[in-house]
Order: structure tokens, then sequence, then C-alpha cells
């Protein structure tokens, strides 16, 4: 694997992304191998999963270069089922998982942090469901994962602002459980979960995933269909067009915008 780095340490595996030039961002062939590497994990003896990124952050997310390069639905519909398994197998992962966070973590990335059962960010942390600055829905299962910790309402707000918070705005709304000054000052923590009664913390967890996976397995098809139809708006090439140009969208605020084929999709017409 390239795009990421796997390793074990006692009952601990520790999973880093590894595309620190794109702050990484997550391309189809990172998709594929933290699917590659998160089923390793879920086969080993380890307990305790720690994903970290790499370089100045966690994750930007999607890597727009190869979003933008999907154009095929069919295409599009492999790679949002590559995202869908790896979040499933994150979320459902017989282990305590631990997302620590450090710099940016937006979009896709910060969905896939979400799936952890523990969220510690560092203080110069930046997180962001921003989806919306390009015309697009959360997709990872954001919409579920924002939900489960604030409610559907503030989910909502969060969303439809897209606005970066800081580790300390984040753990005020109860999206990052733990906020410490560098990465080195959680590994206490992370050390004391290995002195716990992990099988008895794992079946409660497990418990709830019971729960909740058909939920969240609905959630993930509701997004790919969703971010298909608004992939074809002019909101959309709007707020790309001006990601890559450096500039503030402007955006339709309205149907007016929307080209035939989308409004159509949309049941507008």
């Amino acid at each position: 694997m390239e795009t990421v780095v796997l390793t074990f340490d006692q009952n601990k595996a520790i999973l880093e992304l590894n595309r620190p030039q794109a702050l990484n961002a997550m391309d189809v062939q990172m998709l594929h191998e933290l699917v590659d590497a998160l089923r390793k994990i879920k086969e080993s003896d380890a307990s305790v999963v720690v994903i970290r990124g790499r370089g100045r952050g966690f994750s930007a997310g999607g890597d727009i270069k190869t979003m933008l390069a999907v154009d095929d639905p069919n295409q599009f519909q492999t790679v949002m089922n590559t995202i869908r398994e790896m979040i499933m197998l994150l979320y459902t992962m017989p282990k305590i998982t631990v997302s620590l966070i450090h710099g940016p973590a937006a979009g896709l990335g910060f969905s896939f942090a979400l799936a952890s059962d523990y969220l510690i960010a560092t203080k110069e942390a930046r997180l962001a469901m921003n989806f919306i600055g390009i015309g697009l829905i959360p997709d990872g299962g954001g919409h579920f994962f924002l939900a489960q910790r604030v409610g559907k309402a503030k989910a909502k707000h969060i969303i439809w602002e897209g606005k970066p918070m800081s580790a300390d705005e984040a753990q005020q709304l109860g999206l990052v459980d733990f906020v410490v000054e560098n990465e080195e000052q959680a590994e206490p923590f992370i050390a004391s979960l290995q002195e716990k009664p992990l099988q008895a913390m794992i079946a409660t967890k497990l418990l709830y995933v019971e729960q909740t996976k058909e939920e969240l397995l609905r959630v993930l098809e509701l997004e790919t269909d969703a971010q298909q139809r608004m992939r074809q708006t002019e909101d959309h090439r709007e707020g790309v067009r001006a990601f890559l140009e450096k500039r503030k969208p402007v955006f339709g605020g309205g149907r007016e915008k929307v080209t035939a084929s989308a409004a159509e999709k949309l049941g507008w017409e």
C-alpha cells in the first residue's frame, strides 16, 4: 500500500493516511487501500485502532481532481460503493477506534473520522463539513454521524454553513470528545484504553451498531443518489470553478440556475 501505512503494536493497530503532499485528500487509490487496511485490521488480534494523518493534517476530504474525473455514472457509483464499504467497515469494526485529528479534517475526511468511537483533536485542528462550498451534500455517512452527535436540527445548520470549526468549537458541539495540545498528549488516553476490559466495551459498541447499521446503510444510499443529482447542477459547476480559481462562488440561489436535465432529475419539471 502506498497511500496508507498500517502497523501493529501489541493489541493496537495504527492506520495512517499517507498522501501528505495533498493533505491526505482521498483519491480512488487511497479509498481502495483504506478498505484493504480496514479488512486486515478487522481480522487482526488488535483491540484498539488509532487513525491519524501524516504531514500537516488528518484529511482534506475527497480529492477534487479525482472527483472531477469521475463523469461516468457507473464509475461514480463504483467510487461511492467503495466509500460505503470503507465507512461500514470502520463503523462496525469489532475494536475500539480512535481518530486522532491534527490540522484539517474536512468533507469526506471528517465523515471518516466521525465513524470512529472517539475523536481526539489537537488545538490546531480545523474541522469542516464543507461540501456546501462546491454545491454538494455530505457523503460518507456525514448526515448520519452529525445527527447522532448533535441532533438533526443542528446537523442541518452545520452542513448548510459549512464553515471550519476550531477543536474547541467542535468539542462544545459534541463533535470532538477530547482536545489536546498535540498528538503526543493523546497517548496516555490511548494507552489507558489498552488497560480496560475491552471485550466488554466492544460488546456494548456492537450492541449499538446492531441497532443502527441499517439506518447508516440507508443514509449512505440516499447520499449517493442525492450526490449524483447535485453533481449535475450549475451550482456545483460554479462551486468547482470558484474552488479552482480561488475565488468566492456565485451560486444561483434558486432553480433558474439549474440545468434542464438536473431539474428533471430533481423532480422540478
